[in-house]
This record gives structure tokens, sequence and C-alpha cells, in this order.
């Protein structure tokens, strides 16, 4: 979810979901922010059995959100931010992270909030990570889209 275009989603009520927060370390100014947007969402939605689980960098955001996945977490939130450089790196890691993070949440039916920046530069970043400055708050909104899936699927 991002700028235009982006879906009005109330921050649901979830009391008793066990949710995994899984947050990269890298750009910790932006990162760390992303994990305290979703632990406001937490709150907000009235979860209280969370879980903040910080790996190195967003390319092993994927495995570490299988293994919190296939351990009874209802919902994982994947955190954390790409900036691109002077080389094709920034391709191969958000490529992987998002295929990864995807394969997770298909092969094991356990809703992925999708809150990993793939920016330009450092002002990009810092204006999506829920700072006080910033234009949005994509940790907090990973975690609500998460969550509205996790009640979805429990609808069916």
């Amino acid at each position: 979810m991002s700028g235009s275009g982006a879906p009005t989603i109330e921050t649901p009520r979830a009391e008793g979901a066990r949710v995994a927060v899984v947050g990269a370390q890298w750009h910790p100014k932006v990162t760390d922010a992303l994990v305290a947007g979703a632990i406001r969402a937490l709150d907000e939605a009235g979860v209280t059995d969370y879980t903040v689980i910080r790996v190195p960098g967003s390319f092993e955001l994927p495995v570490a959100s299988l293994h919190a996945a296939k351990n009874g977490y209802d919902a994982v939130i994947a955190l954390g931010v790409v900036i691109r450089g002077d080389t094709p790196h920034f391709e191969y890691v958000c490529q992987a992270t998002t295929e990864g993070l995807m394969q997770v949440g298909v092969t094991t039916g356990v809703p992925i909030g999708f809150g990993v920046l793939t920016c330009d530069n450092d002002p990009q970043a810092l204006d999506r990570a829920g700072l006080p400055d910033s234009r949005e708050d994509k940790g907090y909104e990973a975690t609500q889209a998460a969550l509205a899936t996790l009640l979805a699927v429990r609808s069916l």
C-alpha cells in the first residue's frame, strides 16, 4: 500500500492473535521506526502476544519469517529497507526478499505483512518510516494489512 490509491484500512481488533515482527537491522533509523510503527498497530489492535525478532538485513527476512510461521505465529510482519546503490545488488536483494516472503505466505497460509521499503535514496526511506516528519508509516500499514488478512482468512 503506497501513496495515491491506497485503501483506507481500519486497524482491526485482533485480541488473542500471536504475531511475529521480523525486522532487519540495516539502516537502523529507518528499521527501528518501522518496528515501532508495527508495535503501535499491534497495541491499537489489542494484540499483546507478539515477539520482535531482528535479523541482519532484508535478505534474511524470508527465512526468519518462515520459521515464525512454522512455529505457530498467526501472522508475521516483515520489515526492512533496501536502498539503491551503484551496483545491481539492489535488484537482487529486492527480488529475493519479495519472492521469498510471498513464498512463505503462500506455502504456510500465514499472512505476511510486507513492510520492506525499496527506495532510491535515504530521504525516500525516511519519508516512509513513520518518523515524526514522515509522510507514511509503512511498519504500521504492513501490520494493519497482515491483521486484516488474518481476520479475513479466519472468516472463510
